[in-house]
Order: structure tokens, then C-alpha cells, then sequence
């Protein structure tokens, strides 16, 4: 495994491209509203992106091994949808979650962030679970300082997730990024503390949990791209990402829009 290690200004065009993902999400965050399509919102992406701050959008066109062309430029999942949910012409609708994926390219560096968004009025299960796993990407990413293990962060966002009786995708990870979209290491959601990658500073990877309301097992829909879970049950993604400093952790993918650091966060820095 080859991790690469960042330096200051590595890190300061890291601060750059996150940040502008990040505002991605801001600036979408009032279209996410019932009626509004997915095409919608990936028109108002790609057109933020490109024409307001002079970037790229990863998706677009991504295809690794395996895989036809990634066709928008951005990722919507709803509902049950567990990633890599391909924007369309339907509507969304009162009561549905979406997970919007943004990655945007800055002079070569990417920045990589994921929001959930309750559309109208949801259930008190479906804020929950998109609560749960918010908070639950923020155990994991508490774990992060020198010397720490890739493990304790897997370690922690189980623990956390699965005992709320929320369960853990294990087929998809965090992974390392910079100058490409996914570099090492890989960085499970799941795991024991103590085992895996010990953590340095300049490290960069994401964090981004998916978390379904029932049972773990996914499926690929059938476009190439959609995962679902085989039970239909809501599923949730959150995603930042971070950067190892000589202390602790610093994240990356924060704007003035961002959600709230949770209180168990703040309490304890």
C-alpha cells in the first residue's frame, strides 16, 4: 500500500478544493425542496461548479475498471439507495432523504463531501437514521490524530451505528485523496481498534459512513452505477473529508453552510 503524505501547500490546495465542495452543497441546499428533480439539482451543480468557481466535477465521465462512464455530475441516492444514485427526471417528493456526493477538481486536487437531506416533512425514523449517521461519521472522525489506527475509526463508527440497531455497508469505504480521486488508504466504516494503517500527519482521506435502518446486504441496481439495499430499508451517508495534523485532525470539507458540529464533538475539544 503506497500512502501518499501531503505537505503544507499539498495541504493548503486540499483546503481549497474541499471547501469549494462544500459549497457545492450550500448553494444547493434551498433547490432541495419536493418537486425539484435530480437533474435539476445536478444541472445547478455542474454550472456552479464549472462557471462560479472555475472547477471540475470528478463524476463526470469517471470510469474505473469495471465500469461504463459515470454520466452526471454528481451523485443523488434516495431513500433506499445507498450510493452512487445517478440523477433523473423524478421528482422528489415530501418525505424522502437524498445523499447529495459532490467531488470537485481545483487545480488538480479533489475535494470529496456528502450531505443528507430530509426533503419536506420526513419520519421521526427517517431523521434519525440521518442524524445517527452524522453523528456516527463524527466518532470516527474524533479517532483521528497521530499514531491513532485506521481500525479505531472503523471501531468507533460501528460501535456507535450498531448500537442504535442501525447496521454498517461494509463493501463500500473512505478512501485516500489528493491528486486522485481515490488513492490509499482504505478507510472501513467497520473494524477493530488497533489494526490496520497506523495515521501520520499529512495524511488525507474521507470519512463517509453509509448506514442502513435494516439489515447490511446491498445490491447493484442495475444501471451500472445504483446501490440499493436488499431490503429496501432507508440507508444514509454522510462523508468529510480530513486531514492528520501533528495534534489531531483538522476537516477539510467545512463552509459557512455546513451542519453543525455535534455537541459531543465541541465537549470534548
Amino acid at each position: 500500500m503506497s500512502i501518499t503524505i501531503k505537505n503544507a501547500s499539498d495541504i493548503e490546495a486540499m483546503r481549497v478544493a474541499c471547501r469549494l465542495a462544500s459549497e457545492v452543497l450550500d448553494m444547493l441546499t434551498p433547490h432541495v425542496r419536493p418537486g425539484v428533480t435530480t437533474n435539476e439539482l445536478d444541472r445547478l451543480a455542474h454550472d456552479h461548479i464549472v462557471q462560479v468557481q472555475g472547477a471540475i466535477p470528478a463524476p463526470l465521465n469517471y470510469a474505473p475498471p469495471g465500469y461504463t462512464p459515470y454520466p452526471k455530475s454528481v451523485c443523488t441516492s434516495i431513500n433506499h439507495q445507498v450510493c452512487h444514485g445517478i440523477p433523473n427526471d423524478r421528482a422528489l417528493k415530501s418525505g424522502d432523504i437524498i445523499n447529495i456526493d459532490i467531488t470537485v477538481i481545483k487545480d488538480g486536487w479533489h475535494g470529496d463531501t456528502s450531505r443528507m437531506f430530509v426533503v419536506g416533512d420526513g419520519s421521526i425514523a427517517a431523521r434519525r437514521l440521518c442524524s445517527l449517521t452524522y453523528d456516527a461519521m463524527w466518532k470516527g472522525i474524533m479517532k483521528v490524530r497521530p499514531g491513532a489506527r485506521l481500525g479505531d475509526i472503523g471501531h468507533a463508527i460501528q460501535t456507535f451505528a450498531e448500537n442504535q440497531g442501525l447496521s454498517i455497508v461494509r463493501e463500500f469505504c473512505g478512501h485516500g485523496i489528493g491528486l486522485k480521486f481515490h488513492e490509499d488508504p482504505q478507510v472501513l466504516h467497520y473494524g477493530r481498534p488497533g489494526t490496520l494503517d497506523e495515521l501520520q500527519p499529512g495524511m488525507i482521506f474521507t470519512i463517509e459512513p453509509m448506514i442502513n435502518a435494516g439489515r447490511r446486504e446491498i445490491k447493484e441496481a442495475g444501471d451500472g452505477w445504483t446501490i440499493v439495499t436488499k431490503d429496501r430499508s432507508l440507508s444514509a451517508q454522510w462523508e468529510h473529508t480530513v486531514v492528520v495534523t501533528e495534534t489531531g485532525y483538522e476537516v477539510l470539507t467545512l463552509s459557512a453552510g455546513s451542519p453543525a458540529t455535534p455537541a459531543f464533538v465541541t465537549a470534548e475539544a
